[in-house]
């Protein structure tokens, strides 16, 4: 699914990461750990196509990638309900034939996502954990093969953490999607992910998930 060999950045003369070499299958459940400025975000920038590699290769299918960014709080009076906000990810057509695809797909996602019963709550008016959930419909939309969770549950607390991640265990395992966690959460990479890829020094190691440990998550640079 994704191969990267001897993968470079540098901004200008500053090296972010030098020759990481790694493999991502499908169905894969990986954690990307280390400290803050690590090039974890940077990696994941690349994947997606937003930013160039210096040096090396990245063989990956860039249209297949789901994308949920860091909670993000929104207005009380956000004029959107949850099934709105999710639509926002579709393109507007005019054709009859395509709405009524997309609104099949649209109610497939819900119901992927546990938010059929919510479809209509105001998004303001939503609960973390439910905020977090129509940002995963939405990236649920195109089918992507690959998941991308960018400190997906930060300012979450534990309970809805757990809830969130539930889903996309049962997503990763119901579909074989292949999950990329960027997480500086100790607990859930030990709990959800059954691959651990740890920035350090510029590089990158594959650490057993037995083997991760708190100090890996120190939040310095």
């Amino acid at each position: 699914m994704i191969e990267a060999k001897n993968l470079s950045k540098s901004f200008g003369k500053q090296l972010i990461f030098k020759d990481l070499n790694f493999t991502i299958n499908d169905g894969d459940f990986v954690s990307l750990i280390g400290p803050n400025g690590s090039g974890k975000t940077t990696l994941v920038k690349i994947m997606m196509g937003l930013e160039k590699k210096t040096s090396g290769v990245l063989k990956i299918d860039k249209q297949t990638i789901g994308y949920v960014p860091q909670f993000r709080n929104i207005d009380i009076d956000y004029p959107l309900n949850i099934e709105q906000f999710v639509r926002l990810n579709l393109k507007f057509t005019l054709s009859p034939a395509k709405r009524r695809q997309d609104n099949a797909t649209i109610e497939k996602i819900l119901e992927k996502t546990k938010l059929t019963n919510l479809k209509d709550r105001p998004l303001g008016l939503a609960s973390g954990g439910e905020k977090q959930k129509a940002y995963l419909a939405q990236a649920l939309l195109n089918d992507p093969k690959i998941l991308i969770l960018d400190e997906s549950t930060a300012s979450l607390d534990v309970e809805v953490k757990m809830q969130l991640m539930d889903l996309v265990e049962e997503l990763n395992h119901k579909y074989n999607l292949t999950v990329i966690f960027i997480t500086h959460d100790y607990e859930l990479t030990k709990k959800y992910t059954s691959r651990a890829l740890f920035f350090k020094h510029q590089t990158i190691e594959e650490v057993n998930v037995a083997d991760v440990s708190e100090d890996m998550f120190d939040m310095g640079g």
